[in-house]
């Protein structure tokens, strides 16, 4: 992987993306050393255009050490050195590598107070900075998802160095309809879920900020979600193993929250604050180069033909209000079987996706 050209490739696309130009202050923060090279090859090309990168290491093992011996108060608090970081930089990228989740499991409650601290730091990144978030894929979590290395890798470079620009016109198209819209469904076994989107802007996200990419999304109203949906693959989320996840929501506000694996932590990361009971975010994966769910969050809901639901801080660009320390993305694969529908007529239907990015005429 060191020596793998698409590394500068990719480094080419983020510092054109975040502008990095002459005098530029770039802070870069990388989770694991497996992200040396995405993080070297980037070091050298903002270097090369006469940027000023500076490096910080935040691993998921000073993570673990956190979770097991810092105070309460501690592991609330946001990281003072990264917060500096980002007031100083004016572009800042994260390379997140894909590692296995720790044996035994971190306590869930403990461990949702340090995911409340990060949410903070997350929201200072998004008002502050230029920035982009690179999820690294690596051979251990290719083994841990039982995946080979050299897929995941291929994928990944695939999803992420994408012909953006030829994508983009179908994706702002499909974005245009939807704003239309005054309610979206998800439906299928253990899911039926309506959500209210009358008014509310769909933001294409194609390559700027997210690493994979490719997907559409919104804000539904705070308030305008009913039912209940239901995740039965197995997924991690900040080092927990969940399973059979199951939300109900009323009048917008999530009232139960089940799982045969991770359901304590579940129900911490929901009573984080006020916000966190709420649904901040709708998207839709629309990455024609990803197709096999890996078991992370941050790449399988941008593969196509899959929706997710984010609990916690909303896109206010897209009309939303909700605030909340988290924002906490779940995805549900409706390829096999499920839908959703929009006024109830269908967008993607037991595994029907192609009509995702078909004119209005054509969908019937």
């Amino acid at each position: 992987m060191t020596g793998d050209p698409r590394w500068r490739d990719l480094a080419r696309h983020i510092a054109d993306s975040l502008r990095i130009g002459a005098g530029t202050t770039v802070s870069v923060l990388v989770t694991d050393v497996a992200a040396a090279p995405a993080v070297s090859a980037l070091v050298a090309e903002a270097y090369a255009r006469q940027a000023l990168p500076q490096v910080l290491l935040g691993t998921e093992e000073f993570d673990r050490a956190a979770v097991a011996a810092a105070s309460d108060e501690l592991l609330r608090t946001p990281a003072p050195l990264l917060d500096l970081a980002l007031h100083w930089a004016e572009a800042h990228v994260e390379f997140r590598a894909l590692v296995p989740p720790p044996s035994p499991q971190p306590d869930p409650r403990r461990l949702a107070l340090l995911r409340e601290a990060k949410g903070q730091t997350s929201t200072t990144r998004w008002r502050q900075t230029r920035w982009a978030v690179v999820r690294v894929p690596t051979a251990a979590w290719a083994r841990h998802a039982g995946r080979p290395a050299d897929d995941l890798t291929d994928e990944f470079f695939a999803s992420s160095l994408s012909d953006w620009e030829a994508l983009r016109p179908a994706w702002e198209a499909l974005a245009s309809r939807l704003a239309t819209a005054s309610r979206v469904r998800i439906v299928g076994p253990g899911t039926d879920l309506s959500l209210d989107v009358r008014g509310r802007a769909w933001r294409v996200f194609a390559g700027e900020n997210n690493l994979p990419d490719g997907e559409i999304a919104t804000a539904p109203h705070e308030r305008g979600v009913e039912g209940h949906i239901t995740f039965p693959e197995t997924f991690w989320f900040g080092g927990v193993e969940l399973s059979g996840l199951r939300l109900d929501f009323a009048a917008g506000e999530v009232v139960g929250v089940e799982a045969t694996r991770g359901a304590a932590f579940a129900r911490h990361l929901v009573a984080t604050d006020a916000g966190s009971r709420r649904i901040g975010e709708l998207g839709i994966g629309l990455n024609p180069h990803l197709r096999t769910l890996t078991g992370d969050l941050f790449f399988d809901e941008k593969v196509l033909g899959t929706v997710h639901v984010a609990l916690g801080r909303a896109y206010p660009e897209c009309g939303g209000t909700n605030a909340s320390a988290i924002h906490w993305d779940i995805v549900k694969d409706l390829r096999g079987q499920g839908a959703l529908l929009v006024d109830d007529r269908p967008l993607i239907d037991a595994g029907s996706v192609d009509r995702l990015l078909l004119p209005e005429a054509e969908r019937d």
